[in-house]
């Protein structure tokens, strides 16, 4: 446990969102299960022998002394810990016919969301009044937009934190279907129409679920990922990614099912892609100090504007595609004005003398350069990634900070 805690540290993580069933609380068979004999009953054999070796400690004890030994060895080594009431009884989640309860599904409703979330909330911090309470929304913890409208009546304050869920196939296969400037543009309306407007009302907005096919090869997710770290860097959310995991002892039915979402390989020893670690890596600290920013204005824009260097009098100017992205005396001309375009608004497009338009874009050697603006029609088979950008407010100092929740251990 200490070495995988270890590992979680040293990639960059602080926080560890760690599931469990309410089962483990309601059915004292199953909470008072030992660990030996909860893999007895499910015929493996073989991982007691490698728990033994390497955790013997928790062997023999019951499933919730594991778990809670789990949350100490994550605790000792500075690790933040979100106990995530996932599901009821224990299994796989979750398809929506096998949901029969508020969250999504036929019986979804908002008066039960909010006679039971309230009471839920509430005992929570009955229980310990000195921790964060994190509540989901409705259809696959997407939705909230019914806070706007009618908010919690809550006996606390100023430790309520809303979470979301965001994924690729959230939205089927439409990153690949659909012009992927379209598409990130829609996601994003519908995202702040339903959970990123709290980020503007003050609310902590935590995204407890998002991830991706890490070997690189679904399109559809590489398409969406593009476009989902955009928006985190813009509203400077928190985050937590499903998942740390490379394989599971049995998942539905399968053993030693190999966890392509997950961050480690399927050995539980090295990284499964260290490009992707490399990509999210500059999303593990704050961009703003939340003491320090008076207001929160989030409004996506289109604005033109100058991008100058800090701290002198020179700009990025614009010049003929194909050409290095380079700084100039600011002179006030045209390729000196810089503009958010596309309806992802994430193109940052000049017009040079000549009346021509070029995009700052992303070479293969991750060299700033000019070219055209790629992708602006309803042509589904153009990819924007290279040309995607985000001008990020920050008052990040050198030294880094860490900050919540930046992982997602298990499902």
């Amino acid at each position: 446990m200490d070495a995988i805690a270890e590992q979680i540290v040293s990639m960059g993580f602080n926080c560890v969102r760690l599931t469990w069933p309410l089962f483990f609380i309601t059915d004292n068979s199953l909470g008072s299960l030992t660990v030996r004999r909860s893999f007895q009953r499910l015929g493996l054999l073989e991982p007691i022998v490698g728990i033994q070796a390497n955790n013997p400690s928790i062997i023999d004890a019951t499933l919730i002394e594991a778990f809670q030994a789990v949350v100490s060895s994550l605790g000792e080594n500075n690790v933040m810990v979100i106990l995530d009431n996932h599901i009821s009884k224990p299994g796989w989640c979750c398809g929506l016919l096998r949901w029969r309860w508020f969250f999504r599904g036929p019986k979804q409703n908002m008066n039960d969301w909010y006679r039971y979330m309230q009471k839920g909330a509430e005992a929570v911090h009955a229980a310990n009044p000195n921790i964060l309470v994190i509540l989901s929304g409705l259809n696959y913890d997407r939705d909230l937009s019914f806070i706007q409208t009618r908010p919690l009546t809550l006996t606390f304050n100023r430790k309520l934190v809303f979470e979301l869920h965001w994924y690729g196939f959230s939205d089927g296969d439409a990153w690949v279907t659909s012009n992927p400037n379209r598409m990130c543009g829609k996601v994003i309306d519908y995202t702040m129409k339903t959970s990123g407007f709290l980020v503007d009302a003050g609310y902590p907005l935590l995204v407890s679920e998002f991830g991706i096919d890490i070997r690189g090869t679904n399109v559809n997710d590489n398409r969406y990922l593009n476009c989902f770290l955009g928006v985190v860097a813009e509203l400077d959310l928190d985050w937590a990614r499903w998942t740390l995991v490379g394989s599971y002892y049995v998942r539905e039915g399968t053993v030693g099912f190999n966890e392509y979402y997950g961050i480690l390989d399927w050995n539980w020893i090295d990284i499964r892609n260290s490009r992707f670690i490399e990509r999210i890596s500059a999303l593990q600290s704050p961009f703003r100090d939340w003491a320090h920013v008076s207001t929160r204005n989030h409004g996506i824009t289109h604005l033109i504007r100058l991008l100058e260097l800090k701290g002198s009098n020179l700009c990025l100017q614009a010049d003929e595609s194909g050409t290095m992205a380079k700084l100039g005396i600011n002179d006030d001309g045209s390729n000196s004005k810089w503009e958010m375009i596309s309806d992802s608004i994430m193109h940052i497009s000049s017009t040079l003398k000549n009346g021509k338009s070029v995009c700052l874009d992303v070479d293969s050697n991750n060299n700033i350069v000019m070219n055209g603006c790629k992708c602006l029609n309803q042509d589904n088979r153009c990819d924007p990634g290279s040309q995607w950008f985000k001008l990020v407010d920050s008052t990040r100092s050198g030294k880094r900070r860490k900050t919540l929740g930046r992982i997602r251990f298990n499902h």
